[in-house]
């Protein structure tokens, strides 16, 4: 597929300004351009470089993570969050009260089961064919080679360990997933490495993974560019808005004159999304990876342990593992400690890795923001002060894998045409 035969007849419509260039960014500007839009990109990094969330992303595309974080009983567990700085969800005590609404109403989200359905079936509208949307975005990239399609799987310990999770995956069953159970001995043979305390495997074939995201971003801003997009490389910093319609974005390099935009700025979203009238309550999740460069052990099929909270597999890079959650806002320093958990569960997983000699391997470490809602749902819809300017961030867990049909349904809301999924789930107006 051309640029030429995917973008013909581009820039002949409105001109759009699409804040930030990550996975949602990139996903929007191309889909833009595909509808007819001119359109700039403004973006003060390198699209896809380390300073990126979806450069450290765990890489699942898994159309089935449509369960949010917080589920009935989560409030037991805050004390715990509180008093272990090391666990797989912690909260730093210095931003607790900055954090304590989004955590109020993060619990709440989850308080019934019914709630989470509501958030799962909303969700799997993103989510259900996701792994498709992408295999088409990288192939007209030009990096098809990044995106697989051959399952997710999820091991565990025991079957009691499993049915500790079986509210989680009944309601995946109602949203219409479907998965395949491995027995230890099935598990043995699919994957020889797994360390052998872990006796059941749920496999989902239905979802796939991305073998480099910075690297697929990287491709698909790029690819937005090659198609007629500008890219500005400046930081947003408001709009002008005049009459109740947008006549410019405000950068730190001066005005971008437009008649629509987007934020699509992940964890940075919250002040432009104020400043378009619609303050929403967004957090970051830190997130962190460790890359384990020259492993030769690990999964043969992209691997989440119920025991570690972790996901590993092989990246173009090496063996990552990925996972943790830490409530700190956005500026506090990396805590390398909670790489090292992800270090030493990878080497609890894949034991032989730990009989490689030391100077064979290399191992890098990484933190990213996670842009989340305390409701797990991100926002996409029109700000209150302008329809002129759309809101399409707050993805959580699930950037990565949701952008493309964020994407699309940002790019219908900026071209003025009917979105092709319903959006209220997803409004802004949601947290007035």
């Amino acid at each position: 597929m051309t640029v030429a035969r995917s973008f013909s007849g581009r820039g002949a419509g409105r001109h759009v300004v699409v804040i930030g260039a990550g996975a949602v960014g990139s996903a929007t500007a191309i889909e833009a351009l595909r509808a007819g839009l001119r359109v700039t990109v403004v973006e003060p990094g390198e699209p896809g470089g380390p300073q990126a969330t979806s450069y450290g992303n765990a890489g699942w595309l898994s159309s089935h993570s449509v369960v949010p974080p917080a589920l009935p009983g989560a409030w037991r567990k805050v004390p715990g969050w509180l008093a272990d700085p090391l666990g797989p969800l912690a909260l730093r005590w210095r931003h607790l009260p900055r954090a304590l609404p989004w955590l109020l109403r993060y619990l709440a989200s989850g308080w019934t089961e019914a709630r989470v359905q509501r958030t799962a079936d909303a969700l799997r509208t993103l989510l259900a064919d996701a792994p498709a949307l992408h295999a088409g975005l990288a192939a007209e990239a030009g990096v098809p080679q990044l995106i697989e399609r051959r399952g997710l799987l999820h091991a565990y310990r025991s079957r009691e360990e499993f049915e500790g999770d079986a509210l989680g995956w009944r309601v995946r069953r109602r949203t219409g997933v479907q998965w395949e159970e491995w027995p230890a001995a099935e598990l043995r043979r699919r994957e020889p490495d797994l360390d052998a305390r872990y006796t059941l495997g749920i496999f989902v074939p239905e979802a796939g993974h991305c073998r480099n995201p910075g690297a697929y971003v990287a491709a698909l801003a790029r690819h937005a560019q090659e198609a007629g997009a500008q890219r500005v490389a400046a930081r947003a910093t408001g709009f002008r808005i005049e009459g109740g319609r947008l006549r410019a974005v405000r950068t730190d390099a001066g005005e971008i004159a437009c008649d629509a935009a987007a934020i699509c700025a992940g964890a940075r979203s919250g002040p432009l999304a104020a400043a378009a009238g619609s303050p929403v309550p967004l957090e970051s999740e830190r997130g962190y990876h460790v890359v384990v460069e020259g492993a030769s052990v690990g999964p043969r099929t992209p691997t989440m342990v119920a025991d570690g909270k972790l996901i590993a597999h092989w990246m173009d890079g090496g063996l990552r593992a990925a996972g943790q959650v830490e409530i700190g806002g956005l500026d506090a320093a990396p805590d390398w400690r909670r790489a090292e958990i992800l270090h030493r569960h990878l080497l609890s997983m894949f034991p032989a890795l730990a009989t490689q000699a030391p100077e064979a391997v290399a191992v890098k470490h990484w933190l990213g923001h996670r842009p989340s809602l305390p409701d797990g749902l991100p926002c996409i819809g029109a700000s209150a002060a302008s329809a002129d300017i759309v809101l399409a961030f707050g993805h959580g867990h699930v950037g990565l894998c949701g952008s493309a049909r964020t994407g699309r349904l940002a790019a219908q809301l900026l071209a003025g045409t009917a979105p092709e999924t319903a959006l209220a789930p997803f409004d802004p107006a949601r947290f007035r």
